[in-house]
């Protein structure tokens, strides 16, 4: 992707540059991690100056955290699954199907993107990808006590176990046959532990 510099007042891109420049860093940053990627290979890369980049985005930690949520509202977009009117374990099994997917899509951007960078604990990326993290958790558990499921807390952490174990399992380089076959066992505990919920709460 070829992104040419505007050089409209103080430098700003146009916003749809801006939306395509967040991208390529995403992409860079998935690839080589957070620490491993800076300021000057992202400006090279989107083919801005560094002065723009500044501009346009405040500092490498602002456009990292601007990277983390396109990632979160493109690759497995949490609303385009959460949706009241379809079976709930349908909705959760779609959710893992299509993390699998994107997980094992690309040779050098395998994994989760925000998963992987959230074990980095307490340094900035870590923190940054945490709050990402967890605010799609809280997404998930007010869809399913929304969904009248008792146990919420327990569902989430199931799901959550899972799709970091497929975001490791997609790291180390299994593929995506692999990983959905992961998924198709989860689904039978994750109908068994939400029959189980509804049944306790009668």
């Amino acid at each position: 992707m070829t992104i040419k510099e505007n050089k409209r007042a103080r430098g700003r891109p146009r916003q749809f540059i801006l939306e395509d420049a967040v991208q390529v860093g995403q992409h860079l940053f998935h690839e080589h991690g957070y620490e491993n990627v800076s300021v000057a290979s992202l400006t090279e890369a989107i083919g801005i100056t560094a002065p723009s980049f500044y501009t346009a985005f405040g500092s490498k930690g602002a456009f990292f955290n601007d990277a983390l949520r396109h990632y979160s509202a493109t690759v497995v977009p949490l609303d385009n699954f959460l949706v009241p009117d379809k079976p709930l374990l349908t909705v959760l099994k779609d959710m893992l199907r299509a993390a699998a997917h994107a997980y094992a899509a690309h040779p050098n951007r395998r994994g989760c993107f925000i998963l992987e960078h959230a074990k980095a604990g307490a340094t900035e990326s870590g923190v940054a990808a945490k709050r990402i993290a967890d605010e799609n958790r809280a997404k998930v558990m007010a869809f399913l006590e929304a969904s009248g499921i008792p146990a919420a807390g327990h569902v989430v952490d199931y799901v959550s176990a899972t799709m970091l174990g497929l975001s490791a399992a997609a790291k180390e380089g299994w593929d995506e046959q692999r990983l959905l076959a992961v998924v198709e066992t989860a689904a039978i505990g994750l109908g068994h532990l939400i029959g189980s919920a509804r049944v306790i709460s009668e």
